[in-house]
């Protein structure tokens, strides 16, 4: 039997590293120009759905388990209020990167860089747990003839 889609498969297995791959670069160059954890986080939660489109969601759930979904957000939560806190018990205010290097624009360098990779861990995870929650739901509509008419 053949497979219709083909050449949707072929093209998606060649576009999906490449749009990681400008996720990574939305990242680190968002310290010195537009872009950042968000933008960055959304464009590789956009790679992983791409995948679960063209290849399914239990096939993307395979490649992406859900444990480690819950796993990115934690830790980009983590690492975001971490960098914060970690600044704070060096002696600076909460997410004041100064105190993290001797010389405060390294030190503003690493601590945006911490935050950065926190908010891409937190929304990318976001992302994609989103895309299971509604992937995951049964087709079709409820079946109204037994729904309460109070609620």
């Amino acid at each position: 039997m053949r497979d219709p889609h083909i050449l949707l498969r072929v093209v998606s297995k060649f576009l999906i590293p490449l749009i990681a791959l400008f996720a990574f670069y939305v990242q680190f160059h968002g310290d010195y120009g537009p872009g950042g954890g968000f933008q960055a986080g959304v464009i590789l939660a956009a790679s992983v759905i791409l995948y679960g489109l063209v290849f399914g969601i239990a096939a993307t759930k395979t490649a992406f388990p859900p444990s480690w979904i819950r796993i990115g957000m934690t830790l980009g939560v983590l690492l975001y209020g971490g960098t914060g806190v970690l600044s704070f018990l060096l002696g600076g205010e909460f997410l004041n990167y100064s105190v993290f290097s001797h010389n405060p624009s390294h030190g503003q360098h690493y601590g945006i860089l911490a935050v950065e990779l926190g908010v891409l861990c937190t929304v990318a995870s976001v992302m994609v747990a989103i895309f299971y929650a509604f992937g995951s739901r049964q087709p079709g509509v409820p079946n109204i003839e037994n729904a309460n008419e109070d609620g």
